[in-house]
């Protein structure tokens, strides 16, 4: 680990409270509300007033209270054996059930141009695009440590330019550290970063962002010469000040002897259970795609969100059709005087 890097210690917010007047939300109240503190009584009627007749109600604090995950606690978590939790998230409902589940570690990755925005691979999300959806995720996250990638584009040109989208990543993004892709060729980039005070998450192994150059998305490692390539990889952005590195689609063994080797953590996907912790893209291991779609090897189906909101939807419509939604009991009700006054009163118009 290097002392140079420094993370937040504590994360507060205003959080505006109003009521719903002729669509527009009018603040009667601010508080400030942290993972440990509520908004104060004399501002829960106007919130439950809200969330009673509005359809896009804010959602409450998560249930369960802890500290701020940070670089010394992941550090602890490495030194203990522990391994480390980390998902993806795209937004903001993504990132609260990830906030909610406890994630050590929330990784806002390129992946998203494929899974959010529908686009054929991650090549050709934008920086402007990532720091949206990072902005979003942050507004959730109260707790877990964020990461936000460094989509294509946006650091090869110069180690200026690097420096200056991780800055923004940071600034405008509001997330903790950057996730950059590359081996030995990337570290005097990763190097620039870390000197501006920017922790590091460094990316080896199968790098999807040179998937054209890579031949394709294939395991890193197989081979005698490719595996000592990831090893050397994993040494030089250990180096370079990467406070971790994600290994990717790497045989086992093998990123289990790299992860002994390392000083720093190793974070596997598609690279066994001897790394130092896990992630996965949420929405492959929730389930939440149409059938027949392909997988990677290492994906574990935890859910079946597909077919869970398929289901509710296809309810909803034929509710719909039949006039069955809404019933009363989802209707908001007035007394018959006022209906018979009105009735009359449009009659005679």
């Amino acid at each position: 680990m290097t002392s140079r890097l420094c993370s937040r210690l504590a994360y507060t917010r205003p959080a505006p409270v109003g009521i719903r007047l002729s669509g527009v939300i009018r603040p009667t109240a601010t508080t400030t509300s942290t993972s440990k503190s509520f908004p104060p009584a004399a501002n829960l009627a106007a919130t439950r007033q809200q969330e009673r007749y509005s359809s896009n109600s804010p959602m409450a604090p998560p249930s369960h209270a802890r500290k701020k995950v940070t670089i010394k606690s992941l550090e602890a978590l490495y030194r203990k054996g522990e391994p480390i939790t980390m998902m993806t998230a795209h937004d903001f409902p993504s990132a609260y059930v990830c906030e909610a589940a406890g994630m050590e570690m929330i990784l806002i990755g390129d992946s998203l141009a494929m899974v959010a925005l529908g686009m054929n691979d991650t090549s050709e999300v934008t920086l402007d695009e990532m720091i949206v959806h990072c902005r979003s995720v942050s507004r959730a996250a109260a707790s877990a440590f964020m990461v936000g990638d460094m989509p294509m584009g946006s650091y090869e040109i110069s180690e200026e330019q690097a420096v200056q989208t991780a800055i923004r990543l940071v600034k405008e993004g509001r997330v903790q550290g950057i996730k950059i892709e590359g081996g030995q060729e990337i570290t005097p980039t990763i190097r620039r970063i870390v000197k501006a005070g920017i922790p590091v998450v460094a990316h080896v192994g199968l790098t999807p962002q040179r998937q054209n150059a890579l031949g394709g998305f294939r395991v890193q490692g197989k081979s005698m010469a490719t595996a000592m390539k990831v090893y050397e990889d994993a040494l030089a952005v250990q180096e370079a000040g990467a406070f971790m590195t994600v290994v990717e689609a790497v045989p086992a063994e093998i990123a289990s002897i790299i992860t002994k080797k390392l000083r720093i953590p190793t974070i596997g996907i598609g690279a066994g259970n001897g790394c130092s912790g896990q992630v996965l893209v949420q929405i492959d291991m929730l389930g939440n795609y149409p059938p027949g779609r392909s997988l990677p090897k290492f994906v574990k189906k935890y859910g079946d969100v597909w077919s869970e909101s398929l289901r509710a939807i296809e309810q909803y419509k034929t509710e719909v059709k039949s006039r069955e939604y809404p019933s009363p009991e989802y209707s908001y009700p007035t007394t018959k005087e006022v209906v018979e006054e009105f009735e009359k009163v449009v009659g005679e118009k």
